[in-house]
């Protein structure tokens, strides 16, 4: 959905597209905080003040990260925290850089050793998980074929094992 907004294949906005896939997919923070208006303004405003996420680095592979990357992506992803929460922020990424930003949630940090702080003051801390994801994907890339999609497998591994408990 939010590949199509970007492309102009849809008659909603790139924030609408966000907005629907943060309702259903952060269900759990949305019980206890208000999806109105307002909240919908504040997405779409941080998302048209950080345009270099959909224009850059929508097209990078984690990878790709370096050093001169971390002052981007902690004032990005602060931004984002800031409104959403430290998982809220890293879903709304992942969804508009899905090869670029990893997910988390409180489990996942933990079990790599990072103990998320108050809202605003994660970004670091991102930036640091996104190192670690980065190393993953290296050492992947060197046993499959196959190396697309591997942020979201890395997620998928560590929410089975780390959140849910069954791996």
């Amino acid at each position: 959905m939010i590949e199509q907004a970007i492309k102009g294949n849809l008659e909603i906005s790139i924030t609408d597209a966000v907005a629907a896939l943060l309702q259903t997919w952060n269900r759990s923070y949305y019980r206890y905080h208000k999806f109105d208006a307002a909240h919908f303004e504040e997405i779409q405003r941080i998302i048209e003040e950080h345009p270099e996420v959909i224009s850059d680095l929508r097209k990078r592979n984690i990878v790709s990260l370096t050093t001169s990357d971390e002052p981007n992506v902690v004032s990005v992803f602060t931004d984002f925290e800031e409104v959403l929460g430290p998982v809220g922020a890293a879903k709304c990424l992942h969804l508009l850089a899905p090869d670029f930003f990893p997910l988390w949630d409180r489990a996942i940090a933990e079990a790599y050793g990072v103990y998320l702080a108050s809202r605003g003051k994660n970004g670091k801390k991102y930036y640091q998980f996104m190192e670690t994801t980065r190393d993953q994907v290296l050492r992947l890339r060197q046993k499959r074929k196959r190396t697309r999609h591997l942020v979201k497998a890395i997620d998928e591994f560590n929410y089975c094992r780390y959140t849910l408990g069954i791996l």
